[in-house]
C-alpha cells in the first residue's frame, strides 16, 4: 500500500469567494395612472366632471348672465305673479315658468357643449403636411404654389382653405381659429363671453334657442310688470303708490327695458343668418356679399330656400365631438427590464465569476 503524502494547505492561500451582498431594496414603483386626454388638452379651456363639461377659460361673464336671469325671473314669480293670478289669469306663471326652463337649459347646453373643436395634428401628421406643402406633386420643379393655402370646389365655387400655424392643419371650410380658446372650431360663428364658450357647429342650435327664448321671456316679464304697475296705479293711487307696494317691480322693469332691445335685435340678426345659412364670422367679413372684394360671389352653402336652410342649421343630426376628451392618452413607455431584475442578474454573474476563479485556482 502506497504511502500518500498529505500537505497542509494554508487557508489564506486560497482565493475565498467574496460574499455577495444582498440586493438593495428598491422603492416600489407604483403604476402610473392613466391620464385622460382632457388633462393634456392644448387649448385654453376648462374641464369639469372628468371631462364631461367644457367651458372657455375666460368664462367670468357666464355667472353674471345666469345670475341676472335667475334674479329677474325670481323677483317676477315672487312679487308680480301672485297679483296677476288674482286679478287676471293663472296661466301667467305657467307661461313664465316654461320660458324660464327653456332659457336655463339652452344656456347651459350652449356653455357646456363642445362647439366643434378640431384636434391638432400629431407630429407625424404635421411633418407629412409640411412635405405636401414643400413638394405637392412629388416633382423637382422649381414652381411652388402660394404658401399655406389650398383650394377646394364646393357647389361649383372655389373656396380657399387656410393653414393654421397653431393646430398644424388646413382648416376645413367655414372653420376659424378662436384666439381666446386657442382652438380651430368647425363652422365658427363667434366667441360669446355671455355664455362663456365659442359658438360653432355643435352648439349653435342651442345658442339660437337660448337667445330666442330669452327674448320671449324678457318681453313677457316686461309686459307683465307693466300691467301689474298699471293695475295697482288705478283708482287714483298713482305710479308712486304702485312702486311702493311692489318695489321689486321697478328693478325688473329697468333690467328688462335696457336688455329687451339688444336681445330682440340679436335674435332678429341670427334669424337672418339661419335663413341665409351664414355665420356671424362670414357676415362680418363679407365672404359672400362682395365686401371682401369678391364680386358676384354667392354663398355656396345656401340651399336657396329658407326652409331648407333653417332645417340644415337647426334640425340636422348632432355631429359627434372630435376631440375625445374622455379618452385615455396612449402610453409611450416601452417594455423594459425592471431594476430589481437587473440587480439580481448582476449578482448572479458575480457569483459565477467567483466560482470559476476558485475552480481554476
Amino acid at each position: 500500500m502506497k504511502n500518500l503524502d498529505y500537505q497542509q494547505i494554508d487557508p489564506q492561500a486560497l482565493a475565498t469567494p467574496t460574499p455577495t451582498p444582498p440586493p438593495r431594496p428598491l422603492p416600489e414603483h407604483k403604476p402610473r395612472r392613466a391620464r385622460r386626454k382632457w388633462e393634456v388638452f392644448p387649448g385654453k379651456n376648462r374641464f369639469c366632471c372628468d371631462g364631461r363639461v367644457i367651458v372657455a377659460r375666460q368664462c367670468g361673464v357666464l355667472p353674471l348672465t345666469l345670475g341676472l336671469i335667475v334674479l329677474t325671473s325670481g323677483l317676477f314669480f315672487i312679487f308680480d305673479c301672485p297679483f296677476l293670478v288674482e286679478h287676471l289669469t293663472g296661466c301667467i306663471p305657467v307661461i313664465g315658468g316654461v320660458l324660464f326652463v327653456f332659457v336655463i337649459i339652452s344656456l347651459l347646453q350652449t356653455s357646456f357643449t363642445d362647439p366643434g373643436i378640431l384636434p391638432r395634428a400629431t407630429p407625424e401628421e404635421a411633418a407629412d403636411i409640411e412635405k405636401q406643402i414643400d413638394n405637392p406633386t412629388g416633382s423637382s420643379s422649381s414652381y411652388r404654389p402660394p404658401p399655406r393655402t389650398k383650394e377646394v370646389v364646393i357647389n361649383q365655387q372655389v373656396v380657399k382653405l387656410k393653414y393654421c400655424f397653431t393646430c398644424k392643419i388646413f382648416r376645413p371650410p367655414r372653420t376659424s381659429h378662436c384666439s381666446l380658446c386657442d382652438n380651430c372650431v368647425e363652422r365658427f360663428d363667434h366667441h360669446c363671453p355671455w355664455v362663456g364658450n365659442c359658438v360653432g357647429k355643435r352648439n349653435y342650435r342651442f345658442f339660437y334657442t337660448f337667445i330666442v327664448s330669452l327674448s320671449f321671456l324678457t318681453a313677457f316679464i316686461f309686459g307683465c310688470v307693466t300691467t301689474h304697475l298699471a293695475l295697482r296705479s288705478q283708482g287714483g293711487n298713482g305710479l308712486v303708490f304702485a312702486l311702493q307696494a311692489s318695489p321689486a317691480s321697478a328693478l325688473e322693469l329697468v333690467v328688462c327695458f335696457f336688455s329687451v332691445w339688444s336681445i330682440l335685435g340679436l335674435s332678429g340678426f341670427h334669424t337672418y343668418l339661419v335663413a341665409t345659412n351664414l355665420t356671424t364670422n362670414e357676415d362680418i367679413k363679407g365672404s359672400w356679399s362682395g365686401k371682401s372684394g369678391n364680386e358676384d360671389v354667392g354663398n355656396p352653402y345656401s340651399y336657396n330656400s329658407i326652409t331648407k336652410n333653417c332645417c340644415s342649421v337647426l334640425c340636422g343630426p348632432m355631429p359627434p365631438s372630435l376631440i375625445d376628451r374622455r379618452g385615455f392618452v396612449p402610453s409611450d413607455d416601452s417594455v423594459q427590464t425592471s431594476p430589481v431584475e437587473i440587480e439580481l442578474s448582476a449578482a448572479k454573474n458575480d457569483t459565477n465569476m467567483v466560482g470559476r476563479a476558485v475552480t481554476s485556482g
